[in-house]
């Protein structure tokens, strides 16, 4: 009886060793990540969200600053909404990263979901990637002035598609253009949502001009197959033939649109998971893996982590509620 008591007494001490080295915290996990992660685009196969996540995935892996497998899977519909509602069955899982960009705000302001930036976990927001004006090569719309001239002379006369749905953003970034260049009856712009097509649609000639994001056309801008007529930034952007697409300010629109993008966890993502992306995320960033990846697209490095990004997210949301307001979609 005695030699039990011995050895529980020695266990218990060795235990309180143990966790006094290693420096354990409640709810700490220092083995974290050991399984494979869960990496979702909440678009489709080639879009935005997509090649984010993608390149990310591919840098972490590169630059050995994770060793566990990071397979990327698409979980696309309503502009990312359908994804927000999966995350919601997976709250505190540490498993799951996914990227996310102004729609993550926007399908909640404009009654899209109920769900918004709030109900899911911010790690860092990553780029400033820019919207891009796109028509068929031999459109008869040669500039941005073109595109608005003709609405000028008649709202109904071009037909502006995207891969966001009504209210969303890329209906949003050409609405600000279309305002900034003196267009009033915004609401009677032709806008049509495709989930994925949307290329296909202005090659076919079904629109005069696609909204979209600047990474996710460049192969055809770079073909020849489409035509860029103006990018959103307030600066020439990227190289090659990315950086001869003049921007919306230098046609005499005076406005500017920025697609930031940034990654996220499950609500109640747990502590030792936010810390360790947080490190991790932090220290990709500052690669030349990264840099290059960002010049390649056209990418601005914007890192901001989690609390500040979570300031940045709050004020967006109050800057596209008053955007939205002036154009009749706020919900």
């Amino acid at each position: 009886m005695k030699n039990t008591k011995l050895v529980w007494r020695l266990l218990t001490i060795v235990l309180i060793l143990l966790f006094s080295f290693t420096g354990c915290k409640k709810g700490e996990n220092t083995n974290y990540p050991t399984k494979p992660l869960d990496f979702i685009a909440p678009g489709g196969a080639g879009g935005g969200w997509d090649l984010t996540i993608r390149t990310v995935a591919k840098v972490l892996k590169d630059t050995k600053l994770v060793k566990v497998p990071m397979p990327v899977r698409n979980n696309p519909g309503a502009g990312g909404a359908v994804n927000l509602a999966h995350l919601q069955e997976k709250k505190g899982s540490d498993k799951i990263i996914c990227v996310y960009s102004p729609p993550l705000i926007l399908t909640n302001l404009n009654g899209t979901t109920e769900l918004s930036y709030k109900d899911v976990t911010p790690l860092a927001r990553l780029i400033a990637d820019y919207a891009v004006y796109v028509v068929k090569a031999d459109s008869k719309y040669q500039t941005m002035t073109d595109i608005m001239d003709a609405l000028k002379k008649d709202i109904k006369s071009v037909k502006i598609g995207g891969v966001s749905s009504v209210g969303s953003m890329d209906h949003l970034q050409f609405l600000i253009m279309a305002k900034a260049a003196g267009i009033t009856n915004l609401k009677e712009i032709d806008y049509i949502s495709f989930d994925d097509s949307a290329s296909a649609q202005v090659l076919g000639g079904h629109i005069d001009l696609f909204s979209t994001g600047l990474s996710e056309v460049l192969p055809l801008i770079e073909s020849g197959d489409l035509k860029a007529l103006a990018q959103s930034a307030n600066h020439r952007v990227g190289t090659g033939v990315m950086a001869e697409i003049p921007t919306c300010k230098e046609q005499g629109i005076e406005a500017t649109f920025v697609n930031w993008r940034g990654l996220f966890g499950t609500p109640d993502m747990p502590e030792y998971a936010q810390q360790y992306w947080r490190e991790t995320l932090k220290a990709m960033t500052e690669t030349t893996d990264w840099a290059a990846a960002c010049k390649k697209n056209g990418w601005d490095n914007v890192y901001l982590d989690a609390p500040d990004f979570g300031n940045f997210l709050t004020k967006v949301n109050e800057d596209y509620k008053d955007i939205l307001s002036e154009i009749g979609m706020l919900k």
